[in-house]
């Protein structure tokens, strides 16, 4: 995250260096003020919120909802660095499956705070009238909610240090409950609080995650923000990669200009927003978003069917050998499990989505996930699965078991996500398992093969999963065949009994496995 030397820093006075091919602000950036604080500048807040306000900018519209990053965690100080040298300008390209790409630059974050250099400067920022959301992209596991409870973690030590008199926030729920504690002895309204994660329900997780840490501070200011503060549910989509270094040198190529930290994305954008503001919001409905009453049934088929299926193709995808995305796809194996896993397993149980085909919804998801250009990396999908599996895939298979429904794709998922965990791939290599819990599940797989069980009688995780008889025979046969036979084949033996794989197999004894299982 660096710009390359020798050449023009994107940044004001370069602008007009930009060719013709690549668009910029048009409009005026000094007039812009801001109305958006957002904790978590990361590449999807850029080629997403940032990204749609940028547009309304374009049509003279939403100058008053200019952003202010808050980078809150130690990395961000480069965030911090890169954005400022390019007064928080930077490049976004969108990557088309046919080799296109459309580049523009964004202008529509006005600055960035990193908080421990000067958090009081973030407390005025939020507690500043003009500021009326307070927008998140925290991740999954940034809410501090207990795996086994669903409440709020108040053990957490960075919890305990803001809860202390008179404390220095370093939270981010330090941060939003002390500036919205300043408004109210302010007589200034609050800002509504716009979570922007992967989580279902993410307005009322993060309504309850707020509040219960206002009431341990002051319960006063606890019952206020349940009164007056509005959290929206909200349901994002773009699958956004981490940028790599070819991404900057492409970047350079098409501007003329360097730059430490562009963004790469696919073309397609999706935001379904809850209408439930306390103090307006900007009409992103003009660039794409859609305001709704109700988001739960858009965000339950997003998360059970697109991020559940990035865990269903990367553990799988990765121990096959594969490193991105598009790879893993390009395999009819991974296909047919994750067609089977969203039409037969997680299709019941989503909710009617009004305007939306499923079928074609599901169409397009393997069509985006094939896109070579994007070149989304296993390793990220990968990464976290402590907080994705809990929240994407375990909830359809809770419900599957509950209505008799199918569940040896979702119970071969998990398998598969054991057998990643054991942190050696196939060949014997190393696996980097990057997630908050790894030692422990490192710990945990590498003990399955004495006790296959014990990675899912991780009840922080799993609850009581490990007791469901029909799941766990399920998830035992995967994970035997795992083990025994390996990826590729585990998933013959899976899906055999109803796609012809007879162009897979790569040796007589995938053939024979194939037959064994079909005379079961």
């Amino acid at each position: 995250m660096s710009a390359p030397a020798n050449s023009a820093v994107l940044g004001p006075d370069t602008l007009d260096l930009l060719p013709a091919s690549v668009a910029r602000p048009a409009y005026d950036r000094s007039a812009m003020t801001v109305g958006i604080v957002h904790v978590g500048v990361g590449s999807f807040h850029r080629a997403h919120m940032a990204m749609a306000l940028d547009s309304l900018m374009n049509e003279g519209l939403a100058a008053d909802w200019a952003i202010c990053g808050v980078g809150l965690m130690p990395h961000d100080a480069n965030v911090k660095a890169v954005l400022q040298a390019q007064d928080c300008l930077y490049t976004l390209t969108l990557k088309h499956a046919d080799g296109r790409r459309d580049s523009r630059v964004i202008g529509s974050i006005a600055e960035y705070l990193f908080a421990p250099d000067d958090p009081e400067e973030v407390l005025r920022r939020m507690a500043d009238p003009a500021v009326r959301i307070v927008s998140l992209t925290i991740t999954e596991g940034g809410y501090n909610v207990n795996g086994v409870s669903g409440e709020f973690d108040a053990q957490n030590p960075g919890i305990q240090a803001d809860l202390l008199e008179g404390a220095t926030p370093s939270t981010v729920f330090g941060f939003v409950i002390q500036a919205l504690r300043r408004r109210r002895d302010n007589g200034i309204p609050p800002f509504t609080v716009l979570s922007c994660d992967n989580i279902q329900g993410n307005g009322d997780v993060a309504r309850r995650m707020f509040t219960a840490f206002a009431d341990l501070m002051d319960p006063g200011l606890g019952g206020w923000i349940r009164e007056t503060v509005h959290f929206p549910n909200s349901m994002v989509d773009r699958i956004t990669p981490v940028t790599q270094e070819s991404d900057i040198a492409e970047a350079r190529a098409a501007t003329g200009l360097s730059e430490g930290w562009p963004v790469v994305s696919e073309p397609y954008f999706q935001w379904v927003i809850q209408d439930d503001f306390g103090l307006g919001r900007p009409p992103f409905d003009r660039v794409g978003a859609q305001f709704v009453p109700d988001v739960e049934p858009y965000e339950r088929m997003k998360l059970r069917l697109l991020n559940a299926s990035h865990q269903g193709m990367c553990y799988f995808g990765y121990l096959m050998g594969y490193r991105f995305a598009h790879e893993a796809v390009g395999d009819p194996l991974i296909v047919a499990l994750l067609r089977r896993y969203m039409v037969r397993e997680a299709t019941p149980t989503l909710l009617p989505v009004p305007g939306i085909d499923v079928d074609e919804y599901i169409d397009s998801l393997i069509h985006r996930f094939s896109n070579s250009e994007v070149r989304d990396t296993l390793a990220r999908l990968c990464a976290e699965s402590s907080d994705r599996i809990p929240k994407w895939l375990l909830p359809v298979v809770h419900e599957q078991l509950r209505t008799g429904g199918e569940i040896e794709c979702s119970a071969a998922i998990v398998a598969s996500w054991a057998r990643y965990a054991e942190a050696v791939d196939e060949q014997g290599h190393p696996i980097v398992v990057v997630d908050a819990l790894r030692e422990e599940l490192v710990g945990l797989a590498q003990s399955q093969r004495q006790d296959p069980l014990s990675f899912i009688r991780n009840r922080t995780l799993f609850g009581d999963l490990s007791e469901h008889e029909r799941f766990t025979d399920a998830y035992l046969r995967s994970l035997a065949d795992l083990h025994s036979v390996g990826a590729r084949r585990s998933l013959l033996r899976l899906l055999s009994d109803e796609v012809d794989f007879t162009d897979e197999f790569d040796s007589p004894i995938d053939h024979d496995i194939s037959l064994a299982h079909g005379a079961q």
